[in-house]
């Protein structure tokens, strides 16, 4: 059976990705002094403006105003030839201390609370929810190819903007593949779409020949593409206003770009601007991680993982695996095997992925998943060994 299936990315210029980035960058301004910090922060812009509200708890000291403009800056807008400019916009912050309702569950979990002393139970849940974590064969990385390459193109559409290559980009940008598959194989790619945000003067058949030659070929595989191959270059013919001047962002309004471009699955709630005690962004990184070592263990070609949760309660209310037919084992065999290997308590996860130091706002635009060149945790495969033996149990 061949189908087409499609994914996109975006740059971090793209206004929804400003706020994921400034929301960010106050969580590692926070947690950099205060390792114990709750931290909720969401953020909105639009032309001339940045506002960050939300609740946080913490005994750090930071000039919120100072890091906001300093995101913003770095990501390209610094003047008016950007269409928005960091130095100059207006900066508003609106942040209250997190609910005590909430703190008391977060802060010491049911489990504790009735008497279980383990360490592992001194954090409950700060929400309830789902979450899922996905990994798949199709790429060195384990990601879906679709979505690593749609996040390649985003990241190589920046490199050459900052590099100066092309230094009539201006940093919004939008990139998406499309991949004709045969079944469970990927054959070719069939569609590419680059959109990218440029100065006034400079002609659209420039930019066309320029990105094909500077981003969208240093990418696609050659074997991939073919002579059918579909690629589209800024096709509405001009994208000069872009990022907040051209559209209004807010945070976590890209949460199929920051996992897995819609290939699977996603649990109700974003990432960027919260602290790991908060399940929607931490048990989402250990599903992540829980299912890349299933497939790295040879254990499945492809492998879905959903935890859920009760707030206030440390144990996850349920743990599910879902291999999608390829693998020798049952799903059952699998989730059991992972309940013996991974402890998916908010506490371990925080210890086992090391999150307090993690460094958030680099994974804020270009995916939180596949990131292997940021050394984060949850993209280690260091449980195969693990899982291999339980499963033989």
């Amino acid at each position: 059976m061949s189908y087409l299936f499609t994914s996109e990315s975006v740059t971090e210029g793209h206004p929804d990705k400003v706020c994921d980035r400034v929301s960010d960058s106050i969580l590692d301004a926070i947690l950099a002094q205060d390792k114990n910090a709750h931290v909720a922060c969401e953020t909105t812009a639009t032309t001339g403006r940045v506002n960050v509200m939300g609740e946080i708890s913490t005994i750090a000291k930071v000039d919120y105003e100072q890091v906001i403009r300093d995101a913003v800056c770095d990501i390209g807008y610094d003047s008016k030839a950007a269409t928005f400019d960091g130095h100059t916009c207006d900066v508003n912050v609106f942040l209250d201390t997190q609910s005590p309702d909430i703190a008391m569950g977060v802060n010491a979990s049911y489990e504790l609370k009735d008497g279980e002393e383990a360490a592992e139970n001194q954090l409950g849940a700060g929400d309830q929810g789902m979450m899922f974590g996905y990994a798949c064969d199709e790429t060195p990385e384990l990601m879906p190819l679709a979505i690593s390459l749609a996040q390649r193109m985003a990241y190589r559409l920046t490199q050459v903007r900052k590099d100066g290559t092309l230094p009539y980009l201006r940093p919004d940008g939008k990139t998406q593949v499309t991949i004709e598959y045969d079944g469970d194989q990927a054959k070719r790619v069939d569609t590419v779409v680059v959109s990218t945000q440029h100065d006034a003067d400079t002609p659209l058949e420039t930019i066309r020949e320029d990105l094909i030659e500077q981003v969208i070929r240093p990418i696609i595989p050659e074997c991939l593409m073919d002579d059918d191959t579909k690629i589209f270059v800024n096709p509405t013919g001009r994208f000069v206003v872009g990022g907040p001047e051209g559209d209004s962002g807010l945070t976590g309004r890209k949460i199929i770009v920051d996992t897995y471009g819609g290939y699977a699955r996603h649990g109700g709630g974003a990432f960027s601007g919260k602290d790991p005690t908060k399940v929607d962004r931490s048990a989402a990184y250990f599903a992540r991680y829980i299912a890349k070592n299933i497939v790295a263990a040879g254990i499945a070609k492809k492998a879905e993982v959903q935890l859920a949760y009760a707030i206030g309660v440390a144990k996850p209310v349920s743990v599910m695996v879902e291999t999608f037919g390829t693998s020798q084992y049952t799903n059952e065999q699998i989730a059991a095997a992972v309940n013996k290997v991974f402890d998916a308590r908010p506490a371990s996860i925080i210890r086992t992925l090391d999150l307090l130091n993690t460094k958030y706002a680099p994974l804020a635009a270009y995916g939180h998943m596949g990131r292997e060149e940021l050394g984060v945790r949850w993209e280690d495969t260091d449980k195969t060994d693990d899982l291999l033996r339980a499963i033989a149990e």
